[in-house]
């Protein structure tokens, strides 16, 4: 009986909520049929206004998604180019680690880059831009890791850095510079990236910031001794 009785009161508070909403809905209603002639524009502003704002949203949304998948591609573009392991490199044709190189330097930001390659490449493999606006001209050998790269092979770079009228020359390998060659390109502002280095711009380092330690690394005793121990020479 007195669960009726509650349930019965519920109905009626709830009746009478409705008729409360439905009378100032009718009130609303009549006073903007009175004053519509005053009200109209503030409402078409309004309308308009939450319009405005509504396409405003969604297409900076809209904005930030594509903006959004965009970093996420570049991302995964500069991930596969820069996470190869040496073993992988050491596995590929000529040609494929021309294009690994080309590729390392545009995830630096390096521009116009392309590849000459090939049997008249006048000494040079890769050219380009620097994100600073310098030319850039490189050669890549992808040589066994037991072998040494001669003076001779730079001497033909700072020839192509010539013909090309390059601002900066860089010699890419898979394997070592011998002391001499080392020795030259340090005279004549060869970036000389040997395996070690390589291995640093493979995993993220910059072109550039190669420069620092330009000179360094497999060319001194302590990795020549540790480089004979490997391979024998």
């Amino acid at each position: 009986m007195a669960g009726r009785v509650r349930g019965a009161a519920a109905r009626r508070r709830r009746a009478a909520r409705l008729k409360a909403v439905a009378a100032g809905s009718g009130l609303v209603l009549v006073l903007l049929a009175v004053f519509w002639s005053v009200v109209w524009p503030y409402i078409t502003g309004a309308v308009i206004l939450g319009g405005v704002g509504a396409a405003g949203w969604w297409l900076w949304r809209t904005d930030r998604l594509v903006r959004g998948r965009d970093r996420l591609w570049r991302q995964e573009d500069a991930v596969k180019a820069g996470h190869r392991t040496l073993a992988e490199v050491d596995a590929m044709t000529g040609t494929e680690f021309e294009e690994l190189v080309a590729a390392l330097c545009r995830r630096d930001g390096c521009r116009d880059v392309r590849r000459v390659g090939g049997a008249n490449d006048n000494g040079a493999d890769v050219v380009g831009r620097l994100p600073d606006g310098r030319s850039v001209v490189i050669q890549c050998k992808r040589y066994a890791p037991s072998s040494t790269i001669a003076s001779r092979e730079l001497r033909d770079l700072l020839g192509a850095k010539v013909h090309f009228g390059a601002d900066l020359a860089v010699f890419v390998t898979t394997t070592r510079f011998s002391r001499p060659s080392e020795k030259f390109a340090l005279q004549h502002g060869i970036l000389a990236v040997h395996r070690d280095h390589l291995g640093l711009w493979n995993n993220g380092a910059s072109l550039l910031s190669l420069s620092e330690v330009n000179g360094q690394g497999q060319g001194d005793p302590r990795h020549r001794a540790r480089w004979k121990r490997a391979y024998g020479n």
